[in-house]
């Protein structure tokens, strides 16, 4: 699920080469990074993901004409941008099939054209979990839309193992907000995850054996009577929210953060030795909460800023050879709340 503000843009597209580019858009800082390129221009763009061919990007978006996130298709190269989901109601979380013939998304479209409304500000910095997602797959180009998940309660935050055999996905169908499997076509669900709280924004391992995601376990009374009160009104605080992994089963869960911030949109390296993630853990305030890129080993240790352009880079992933990495970030913005999708190659 995007962790960033929804406000509407005119989307356009600028030309700018890529030589300038790098010079614009990479921090000194950032040794990891070279030959950085921006693929979208206006809007708020997030979780670009690479197809299993690495020839297409599926991401969402909220530009000219839609009032929340779309699914979009696009080249690489940031060229043929195109809408694939229904235009209709709110959507997250696209995911291509291993074929490149399919893709995977939520959508709350069933449950009405309109977007949903936006959280309440007065309980603060708040997600919307509604109970109106469920989760489609469709054609590569959006047609023969059908439904992968139907459950009442929420159904989102898909992603497919490269391994190409299992979804990973996020729903609250038991009361909570727990991790669950599935084959391809859906069936054979199993919980992955059992203990009160969110679990989120899972991704697998590049040989499928492990999982690593975003979870807050509430503790004492008060944090849990929180956490059960906003999820009754379909929402989640997520400022607090520590880095885990578990065997693809939920055995042997390891919590490799312990920040007292939010970190998320965990993804591990191709090498399935380190972990690459989004975190505010250098400045947690309020009123900026700047989130950069972090690099840490699979036991937690070593960690590392990774970028340090912009208050906002999230969403990352490598190519399977490690050599390129997609991710979302702020620089470059021409307003507030602007995010756009970025590639480079990565330096170890």
């Amino acid at each position: 699920m995007k962790t960033i503000a929804i406000v509407v843009f005119v989307f356009s597209v600028t030309t700018i080469t890529f030589s300038q580019q790098d010079n614009q858009l990479r921090d000194p800082l950032e040794t990891h990074l070279k030959n950085v390129k921006q693929l979208t221009f206006g809007g708020t763009n997030a979780e670009a993901y690479f197809s299993f061919d690495e020839t297409k990007l599926i991401f969402q978006s909220t530009r000219e004409s839609y009032y929340c996130d779309q699914i979009f298709i696009m080249n690489i190269d940031g060229s043929a941008q195109t809408l694939v989901s229904t235009g209709k109601g709110r959507t997250t979380c696209a995911y291509f099939f291993p074929d490149g013939k399919k893709i995977l998304y939520a959508s709350t479209h069933l449950a009405g054209n309109e977007c949903p409304p936006s959280p309440d500000k007065s309980k603060g910095y708040v997600w919307g979990v509604f109970n109106a997602y469920d989760i489609f797959t469709a054609n590569a180009d959006g047609s023969g839309l059908l439904p992968l998940t139907q459950s009442k309660g929420y159904d989102a935050e898909a992603t497919i193992s490269p391994t190409r055999d299992k979804i990973v996905f996020t729903s609250s169908r038991d009361g909570d907000l727990e991790l669950y499997s599935m084959q391809l076509d859906g069936t054979r669900i199993r919980r992955i995850t059992n203990e009160i709280g969110y679990d989120g924004g899972a991704n697998f391992s590049w040989d499928g054996h492990r999982i690593v995601y975003r979870a807050y376990h509430p503790k004492t009374d008060s944090e849990i009577k929180d956490y059960e009160t906003l999820l009754s009104e379909q929402l989640v605080r997520p400022t607090k929210m520590e880095i885990f992994v578990c065997d693809e089963d939920g055995g042997h869960q390891v919590q490799l953060t312990n920040t007292n911030a939010a970190n998320f949109a965990p993804i591990f390296h191709p090498d399935d030795k380190r972990i690459i993630f989004s975190s505010n853990m250098k400045d947690t305030s309020a009123v900026k909460r700047h989130f950069h890129l972090f690099l840490m080993r699979d036991d937690g240790s070593h960690l590392e800023q990774a970028t340090f352009g912009g208050s906002f880079d999230a969403f990352p992933m490598f190519t399977h050879d490690g050599k390129k990495l997609v991710f979302v970030s702020d620089r470059n913005a021409r307003s507030h709340y602007e995010f756009n999708i970025f590639v480079a190659d990565w330096v170890d």
